[in-house]
């Protein structure tokens, strides 16, 4: 194995972790919570981490016994959350100042969507392969979009959370 698929695949190990850890946590957090939309979603959350491992162990599997990407493995469709409340029903605002488990969840998975996002985006950035190039960039972006929604979700949430909950001045 060269330089550059002993990279590619140190980069996939890692990948492959962060990817499990986020499998754990939305899997946790889908059956802790109280909101039944919110439940669907962390499940949904955690079956797009538990496919982008599944992808990215295939990759590492291919560079393992052939030195290059497996380019019959794709990626699944990624779930689609729109609206002004993407992750939570309306029934949570009523109990908002109650909410913490869910705001921190929201909290904790803005984390590792952005790290994931970012890492992604950068082992993107440095590949010469251009499969690997496109698959990390794609993860890149997938993670980006799960990102942006759980942000949008807190967003909606954090002012009626902070004033319910006593967090002044905020």
């Amino acid at each position: 194995m060269d330089d550059a698929q002993k990279e590619i695949t140190e980069g996939l190990k890692a990948a492959i972790r962060n990817e499990n850890d986020g499998y754990h946590f939305y899997t946790m957090a889908a059956q802790s919570m109280q909101d039944e939309k919110g439940r669907q979603v962390f499940a949904q959350l955690a079956e797009e981490e538990l496919g982008h491992r599944q992808f990215l162990m295939a990759q590492y599997r291919s560079f393992l016994e052939t030195g290059q990407a497996d380019q019959n493995t794709v990626l699944k469709t990624r779930s689609e959350w729109p609206g002004e409340n993407p992750i939570f029903s309306e029934k949570l605002k009523q109990r908002i100042g109650e909410a913490h488990f869910e705001m921190t969840a929201l909290a904790v998975g803005i984390q590792l969507e952005i790290s994931s996002q970012q890492y992604y985006q950068a082992q993107s950035d440095q590949s010469t392969d251009p499969t690997v190039k496109a698959f990390f960039q794609d993860l890149a972006d997938w993670e980006a979009y799960h990102y942006q929604t759980l942000l949008k979700q807190q967003e909606a949430l954090r002012e009626d959370y902070w004033s319910q909950g006593g967090f002044a001045p905020f």
